[in-house]
């Protein structure tokens, strides 16, 4: 039986390249949109470029690219025509070209929309498609800077700090599916399509919270302070014999159980540290206080005594742990194998999204450059096999 997710029946044409667009067709994939994904004949998207390969084989492409259709197309002449084409009997168009391209192609919103009036147009760009920055190059370390987030990302005194993955790439690529999907309802309410614009460092400006409040409020520019948080005391890492784990003693009551369980409930209601907000002002004392009881021990011993005690806690995982955590991996599926047409059976992330009805699921591997160009040209366009070999010939497809 086919799958039927809960986007079943919704058509997505996909011209994304590299990480933020993929995220967001990826997800519309998983939860079973027809996602067909167009890329440059003879080159493909970039990121068929980018390393870890397994049998020659981009494991970067593999990962975000699953579930989709993949074929070839050249956006100008004929290949133009075959767009708007396949625009009518689409729902979604999804795009991160710097903004002015497609425009300049004349396959812009308003050129689509004329098309197809439902039409949803998803774009993810750097800075927006609007505003004094619009024409600037945009990736995920620029949205990293200007969003403030690498100012306030490292150690006291240290320089500022990209996170460790893409994550203004991955919060544009979360956000612009969001906005797709309230499109979607509006569209199926009233009929008609619009046009989805979002912003890496948008996106990232949206995702400091409190340090922007910080600022707003206080006027106070927030730097670097490690691993703590600003509004919240003792949340932080602290080391044990063999390494370092976090601890999240959110508030007065976890900090009660906290000192309690480190054998000095006194401590807990000494006057610099009975309030969070106190906890806050004094987090150097308190570190060195709650070090001092959680280097005698490992690891595991402490996160298993805090956890036993209802503290939030955990150890600060590497992958390899990650990949094999009975939990994570396990339960939660979130790596999951896939038989690949050349790179054979391996291991990409499994879906993060999980729905009780509608399960989302990765049941196909990512497309091989133009896999399905016959398929879809056939049965979408109802193209002929002696026309679409002439595509190919003219060098279109």
């Amino acid at each position: 039986m086919e799958y039927q997710g809960a986007l079943h029946g919704v058509r997505v044409l996909d011209l994304t390249r590299v990480l933020a667009g993929p995220f967001c067709t990826m997800m519309l994939a998983d939860m079973g949109a027809e996602v067909i994904k167009i890329e440059v004949p003879k080159k493909g998207d970039d990121s068929r470029q980018f390393g870890p390969f397994v049998n020659g084989e981009s494991s970067y492409y593999m990962n975000l690219n699953r579930n989709k259709k993949g074929i070839t197309l050249n956006l100008k002449g004929r290949g133009k025509e075959i767009f708007l084409e396949m625009v009518k009997k689409a729902d979604i168009v999804v795009e991160n070209y710097r903004p002015g391209t497609m425009e300049k192609l004349g396959l812009g919103y308003e050129d689509l929309k004329k098309v197809n009036p439902r039409i949803i147009y998803g774009c993810v760009s750097g800075f927006g498609h609007y505003g004094p920055y619009k024409d600037r190059p945009g990736y995920d370390i620029i949205g990293q800077a200007m969003s403030g987030l690498m100012s306030t990302t490292g150690w006291p005194g240290g320089e500022p700090t990209r996170t460790g993955t893409a994550m203004a790439d991955v919060l544009a690529g979360l956000s612009v599916t969001i906005g797709i999907l309230a499109a979607l309802r509006y569209r199926d309410m009233t009929g008609i399509g619009q046009k989805v614009d979002v912003a890496l460092v948008d996106s990232a400006v949206a995702s400091l919270e409190i340090i922007n409040q910080i600022y707003l409020v206080e006027g106070r520019i927030p730097q670097r302070i490690g691993n703590r948080y600003e509004s919240t005391y003792p949340y932080d890492s602290f080391r044990a014999k063999d390494g370092s784990l976090v601890i999240g003693a959110a508030n007065d009551k976890l900090w009660q159980k906290l000192c309690e369980l480190m054998g000095d409930p006194d401590l807990a209601f000494r006057p610099e540290f009975d309030k969070n907000y106190k906890r806050v002002q004094n987090h150097e004392e308190v570190k060195k206080l709650v070090e001092a009881w959680t280097m005698t021990k490992t690891v595991d011993e402490v996160v298993d005594a805090l956890l036993a005690a209802g503290i939030p806690a955990a150890p600060i995982n590497t992958i390899d742990k990650v990949v094999n955590d009975p939990h994570i991996a396990g339960a939660r599926e979130m790596f999951v194998e896939i038989d690949h047409p050349k790179a054979g059976r391996m291991k990409i992330a499994g879906t993060h999204l999980k729905l009780s009805e509608t399960k989302p699921c990765v049941r196909t591997p990512a497309p091989l450059l133009g896999q399905h160009n016959d398929e879809v040209y056939r049965d979408l366009l109802g193209l002929t096999a002696e026309e679409i070999a002439a595509l190919k010939e003219q060098e279109i497809i």
